[in-house]
């Protein structure tokens, strides 16, 4: 993770480091005078170098946990993702849930049904998903539940209805690619010798691909559910902007409007750190899930404690 981290760090700060263009004149607007920019520039410290710059904002997040002020607010950048991250984070968790005990059964209806009509509804259905951008299809849903109904919000935040049509339009591809997944790994373990000796000796299906079946396929499905919420920060940029909702997502927008850079460096570093230990959390429930992963590592260490 750390160094994931810091890669990220370095890296989007030297892209703002080297777009062209002046923060200082950009908020001081075309009125302002050279003397004016000059006095802006020394009190942003544009006027040091690269590596000072990048030592005084990396020792800043690092000792501090200070992510800086914001050029055009004048607010803590920190206090300020803390206090938007949990609009942006409840948006993934519920997109996450909406993946997991939607696409996940959709997978296994169409490895189970291979070739059958499960199998090509399920698949038209991913087909669908994958194919339609979340921008689109949130479009359509403030078009039609909102405008033409009235039946749910069209922006802002609230109650928990506020949160339904932004969560549908970023789980649908999520959706989508999940029911896929879990579909190409259902029916590799479903063609295996195991599945056929447990179907020999009499099994039921349903325990057959519940018990024996499923669990050896989640790995993959794991990895996708990882991913997903990779997937997900990064949606709720454009969906937080379209439903006008304060999160991370339309935060690091309006710095990008305003070149603000320390909003948008640190909405990307804080987005990395929150993906990082999602894949954190992965890895670990690789082990839950798959015994020969853990004995593996339990293998290591009895050998190394031998030695």
């Amino acid at each position: 993770m750390i160094p994931v981290i810091m890669g990220v760090t370095i890296m989007i700060f030297t892209i703002m480091y080297l777009i062209p263009g002046d923060p200082a004149k950009m908020m001081l607007g075309p009125d302002s005078t050279p003397e004016q920019v000059a006095a802006k520039r020394q009190e942003l410290g544009l006027n040091d170098s690269y590596f000072v710059r990048l030592g005084n904002y990396v020792g800043g997040i690092v000792l501090h946990f200070d992510f800086g002020n914001s050029w055009v607010y004048h607010t803590p950048v920190t206090t300020e993702l803390l206090h938007r991250f949990p609009r942006t984070l409840t948006i993934a968790l519920i997109c996450i849930l909406l993946q997991i005990f939607i696409g996940t059964p959709l997978g296994i209806i169409a490895a189970v049904n291979h070739n059958g009509l499960g199998d090509r509804i399920s698949q038209f259905i991913a087909i669908f998903g994958v194919s339609l951008p979340n921008f689109w299809v949130a479009i359509m849903l403030v078009l039609f539940f909102s405008l033409e109904l009235r039946w749910l919000p069209p922006y802002g935040i609230g109650g928990i209805k506020y949160y339904i049509l932004p969560c549908i339009a970023l789980a649908f591809p999520g959706i989508a690619t999940q029911a896929r997944q879990t579909r190409s790994s259902m029916l590799e373990v479903i063609r295996s010798d195991y599945i056929t000796t447990a179907r020999a000796k009499g099994m039921s299906e349903n325990r057959v691909i519940l018990r024996h079946a499923l669990p050896n396929a989640l790995l993959p499905v794991v990895t996708i559910i990882g991913n997903g919420v990779g997937v997900l920060l990064a949606g709720a940029v454009v969906i937080e902007s379209i439903f006008s909702i304060p999160g991370v997502g339309s935060y690091l927008v309006g710095g990008i409007n305003t070149r603000d850079y320390a909003v948008v460096q640190s909405s990307v570093i804080f987005l990395a750190i929150a993906f990082a230990l999602v894949m954190l959390i992965v890895d670990l429930v690789y082990a839950l899930i798959d015994p020969r992963i853990k004995a593996r590592f339990v293998g290591k260490k009895k050998r190394k404690n031998y030695a």
